[in-house]
């Protein structure tokens, strides 16, 4: 996968920015808050996910204007074997909420405009940002999103089957949890409704576990083997999917524990309660890994995560890494540097030094103006 160009309108801090970017490096360089994440993020907002930084729609608009619009042109590896083929062209419109179009919309190659999540599959991407150091030390939550927004990039069938469990977990939590006018269905009522409730989520949990454990299994291998190389086997790291059921287990679960959640008032069991265990030398990653540590297993998942989707979907995702050389030694700095050939990567930096000596674009980003150097 490659972008070939991206053309940025109102977006955050950005008045105005064309980028060029190259076939495998571009280097963004600046200061802190001048605004090189929010390039990568407007980048990010092609695979049709929402910002990798959590933020709401309305704050990707620069303040005062209606809209942001982010025009670009993509390839594809199978397109690009291909010389008659064309590049994609995506137009993303951003709507503040007074706008006449509020939220994200998108039109590929002049087509009929839809809602931004149509995305997902077209252009995969893969981002590390400082705020994925969470995944290590963090909640479980944060560890199930980065399975999740994996398969979602490589499934987009995942989407569709992750928002129905979600929906049935908050019917279910909604029938669980207590009124607040005391005013209470009867007790086999309610029991009723959750029996019907829970055959939906254990068919949909079922799947949901499914797809996470057969996408570990191909994503393990290659984030130890990186690991190994990043620390020059130093510790080793190991991953581990904490379930609450073994395959075809979820149903009979769900009925042992409803009369613990009729009691508790809410969902105490399924997909949505399981984590990722990442272990180094069988210890907590989370409890013992200091702050390199962390780095380099995030690093690790994140490269590994781009190795499983071009060996799944046979494209290469494009790297979007915020800050990455920080707090790493010279080592795992060349190390890194070496892993950016071969495929479309862009790299934020308030210091250029370590890049000066790379082939690659290099631009630099003061106060939301983009310029070549």
């Amino acid at each position: 996968m490659r972008l070939l160009s991206l053309e940025v309108e109102n977006y955050r801090n950005i008045a105005s920015a064309r980028l060029t970017p190259g076939r495998e490096l571009t280097v963004i360089c600046g200061n802190n808050g001048q605004g090189k994440t929010n390039l990568l993020e407007a980048i990010w907002l092609l695979t049709g996910g929402k910002s990798f930084r959590g933020g709401r729609d309305a704050e990707l608009v620069r303040r005062g204007e209606p809209f942001a619009v982010l025009k670009a042109s993509t390839l594809r590896a199978q397109q690009e074997e291909q010389e008659t083929e064309e590049p994609n062209r995506v137009r993303l419109t951003v709507g503040a909420p007074d706008s006449p179009r509020p939220g994200r919309t998108v039109s590929v190659n002049g087509g009929a405009v839809k809602r931004a999540a149509s995305l997902a599959g077209s252009f995969p991407a893969v981002v590390f940002d400082p705020g994925h150091l969470s995944l290590v030390k963090g909640a479980p939550e944060g560890r199930r999103k980065f399975l999740d927004a994996a398969l979602c990039q490589l499934y987009p069938g995942y989407l569709t089957l992750y928002r129905r469990y979600v929906r049935a977990l908050q019917q279910k939590n909604a029938l669980l949890r207590r009124s607040s006018n005391g005013i209470e269905r009867p007790y086999a009522e309610k029991r009723a409704l959750l029996e019907v409730l829970n055959v939906e989520l254990a068919q949909q949990g079922e799947a949901i576990q499914q797809r996470r454990r057969a996408y570990l299994a191909a994503l393990s291998p290659l984030a130890c083997a990186n690991y190994e190389e990043l620390s020059r086997g130093a510790e080793t790291l190991s991953l581990r999917y904490a379930a609450q059921f073994e395959p075809g287990g979820l149903a009979q679960l769900l009925r042992q524990k409803m009369p613990e959640e009729l009691r508790a008032g809410q969902s105490l069991c399924g997909p949505h309660r399981e984590d990722l265990d990442l272990l180094l030398d069988g210890q907590p990653a989370k409890v013992y890994a200091s702050q390199g540590q962390q780095r380099s297993v995030v690093l690790s998942l994140k490269m590994a995560e781009a190795a499983a989707a071009a060996s799944i979907t046979g494209e290469h995702p494009v790297m979007l890494l915020d800050d990455v050389l920080s707090e790493l030694d010279d080592g795992r700095k060349q190390y890194l540097l070496t892993r950016m050939r071969e495929k479309q990567t862009f790299v934020t930096s308030c210091d250029d030094t370590a890049f000066l000596k790379t082939d690659g674009e290099v631009y630099r980003m003061n106060g939301g103006v983009l310029t070549k150097v």
